[in-house]
C-alpha cells in the first residue's frame, strides 16, 4: 500500500465483514500517530524550546525584569489569540495557523540575542508581545489536532506521545546552555550562542509546519475519518467564541486552566533561578522536561487503560493528581521556607554541593512531573467533551487563553516581588480548587459508553458521515 494512499483505507470494510486489504500501518502520512507526532516535532522545535529558554530563570539573564514584563506582554496578548486561535483555525487551516505561529519563536529568542548586547528592554516586550499572538494561533491549532485526529479510544494515549515529544525538546533545549555555559561557572547570563542555537531549532520547526495535513485527509486505522471543518466565517467564529463564557462544560474548567500556566514564574526564577548556578540550571531543565514525558506517559495510561468506565478512569486520574500534588507542593512549602527572604547566596551545583543538592533537585524534578501530568489530564477532558475538530478548537482555545490569563498575572505577581511564600501558597490553593471542578465536570459531561462518543460532535449531537468523495482526475501526488 502506498505511504498515505488515503483510497486504500477508505475501501477497508466490504459488507458480510470481509476485508479487500490487510489492516492498515498506522504509519502512513495521514494517520493519526503520524500527525500527532509531526505536531509534537513543530512543538519540539518552538515552544520546547521556548521552555527550555525560560526554564534558566530570567530568559537566561541574571536580572529577572527583561523576561518578567516580556512574559507578562507574552502572556497578555496570548490569552486574547488563544481565545481567538480557534477561529483563526477554522478559518485558514492547519497549516497556514501553524505556520504563522511558530515563526513568532525566532524572532523572540532573536530578542534575547539583541538583550545580550544592549540591555534594552523595549525589543524583548514588543516581541514577547507578538510571541502571544503567534503562541495563541500555534496552541489553538496544537489542541484541535491532538483532541480530535486521534480514535476516541486512545487520545490518552495520543496526547502522552505528543506531550513526551514535546517536553523532549525542553530536555534537549537544557542540554544547550548546560554544555555552551559548562565552564562558565561564574557566569550570570548565558552566551550568544545558546540564543543561536534555540533560533535553529525554532526555524526548523516552523518549516515543518507545513507538513500538518487537515482533519479531512485524516483517516484512522479502522478506516474513520477526523471530522473535516467546514471552514468558517470570521462573523460566524466570533459568534461561537462568546457562546463559550457561557457554556458550563467552560466554566467548570476555568479554575484548571488559569493554574495550568500559573507557576511558572515561580518555578523558573524562584526555585531554579535562585537556588542554582547557570550551568545546573539548564541540566535541572533536563531532568524537569525529562520528568515531564515520564508524568505524560504515566497518566495516559491510566486515562486509557485502567478501567473499561471512561468516566471512571478520569475520576481515578483526578485523585491520583490530588494526593501526588498535595505531596509535592506540600515538599515545596518545606523547602521555600529555608529562604523566605529570597535569597539563597551560594548557589547549588551538581558536582560540588554534595547532598545539599539533591533535596531541591527532586522537588524540581516533581514540579515537572506535576505539570505534565495535570496538563495531559486538562486535555483528555477536553478531548472528551467532544469529538469534531471545529468545536474542539474552540474548547481547545477557551482553554489556553484562560491558561494564558494567568501565566500573564503570575509573571507580574513575580515582578513586583510579592514574598515566594505567597506565591506558592497561592499556586497550591489554585491547584486543590481546580481538582473538584474537574472532577464535577467528568461526572456531568464525559460519555460513560465509548462506542455511543464515536461520531458524536458537539454537545453529543450526531455527525453526519462524510459524502462520496467525487471521482477526480488523476494528478501528481503531494509532496
Amino acid at each position: 500500500m502506498a505511504f498515505g494512499s488515503v483510497e486504500a483505507i477508505e475501501n477497508l470494510a466490504v459488507p458480510g465483514g470481509a476485508s479487500k486489504t490487510p489492516p492498515p500501518s498506522r504509519f502512513r502520512f495521514n494517520s493519526p500517530l503520524v500527525q500527532v507526532c509531526l505536531i509534537g516535532l513543530v512543538c519540539f522545535c518552538c515552544p520546547g524550546m521556548f521552555n527550555a529558554l525560560s526554564g534558566m530563570g530570567g530568559g537566561g539573564q541574571v536580572e529577572h525584569s527583561a523576561a518578567n514584563n516580556a512574559n507578562t506582554a507574552l502572556y497578555t496578548t496570548f490569552a486574547v489569540f488563544g481565545l481567538l486561535g480557534g477561529g483563526f483555525y477554522n478559518v485558514l487551516g492547519p497549516r497556514l495557523t501553524l505556520l504563522a505561529g511558530c515563526s513568532t519563536y525566532i524572532l523572540y529568542a532573536g530578542s534575547f540575542l539583541y538583550y545580550n548586547h544592549h540591555s534594552q528592554q523595549a525589543f524583548v516586550i514588543v516581541a514577547g508581545a507578538i510571541l502571544g499572538m503567534g503562541a495563541g494561533l500555534l496552541w489553538a491549532g496544537q489542541g484541535a489536532i491532538m483532541t480530535s485526529y486521534p480514535p476516541v479510544t486512545h487520545k490518552g494515549t495520543y496526547i502522552s506521545i505528543f506531550w513526551s515529544i514535546f517536553n523532549l525538546g525542553g530536555v534537549i533545549g537544557g542540554l544547550i546552555p548546560f554544555i555552551l555555559n559548562y565552564h562558565r561557572t561564574l557566569a550570570a547570563s548565558v552566551n550568544d550562542g545558546t540564543y543561536i542555537a534555540f533560533m535553529c531549532f525554532m526555524s526548523a520547526g516552523t518549516v515543518l509546519s507545513l507538513a500538518i495535513l487537515p482533519p479531512s485527509r485524516i483517516v484512522r486505522e479502522d478506516g474513520s475519518r477526523a471530522t473535516a471543518v467546514t471552514y468558517s466565517s470570521v462573523s460566524a467564529e466570533g459568534i461561537e467564541i462568546l457562546k463559550l463564557f457561557s457554556n458550563w462544560k467552560m466554566l467548570l474548567i476555568i479554575p484548571a486552566a488559569w493554574r495550568s500556566n500559573f507557576f511558572y514564574s515561580y518555578q523558573f526564577n524562584n526555585v531554579n533561578g535562585i537556588l542554582f548556578n547557570l550551568r545546573t540550571k539548564g541540566l535541572n531543565n533536563v531532568f524537569y522536561w525529562g520528568a515531564q514525558m515520564i508524568g505524560s506517559l504515566a497518566i495516559g495510561y491510566l486515562l486509557d487503560f485502567s478501567f473499561r468506565s471512561r468516566r471512571k478512569r478520569g475520576l481515578i486520574g483526578i485523585s491520583v493528581l490530588t494526593v501526588l500534588g498535595t505531596a509535592i507542593w506540600a515538599g515545596g512549602l518545606a523547602n521555600q521556607l529555608r529562604y523566605s527572604d529570597g535569597k539563597w547566596p551560594n548557589k547549588l551545583d551538581f558536582k560540588d554541593s554534595g547532598s545539599s543538592y539533591a533535596g531541591p533537585f527532586v522537588l524540581y524534578f516533581s514540579y515537572g512531573l506535576l505539570d505534565a501530568m495535570f496538563q495531559s489530564l486538562c486535555y483528555w477532558v477536553i478531548g472528551a467533551l467532544a469529538d469534531d475538530s471545529e468545536t474542539l478548537s474552540r474548547y481547545s482555545g477557551f482553554y489556553k487563553g484562560v491558561q494564558s490569563a494567568g501565566a500573564a498575572v503570575a509573571w507580574q505577581v513575580d515582578e513586583h516581588k510579592t514574598p515566594l511564600v505567597w506565591q506558592l501558597i497561592v499556586n497550591w490553593v489554585l491547584t486543590t480548587v481546580s481538582y473538584p471542578l474537574l472532577a464535577l465536570l467528568v461526572m456531568m459531561a464525559v460519555n460513560d459508553d465509548e462506542s455511543a462518543a464515536r461520531g458524536k460532535g458537539a454537545e453529543g449531537k450526531e455527525l453526519q458521515p462524510e459524502p462520496e468523495p467525487e471521482p477526480e482526475p488523476e494528478r501528481e501526488p503531494e509532496p
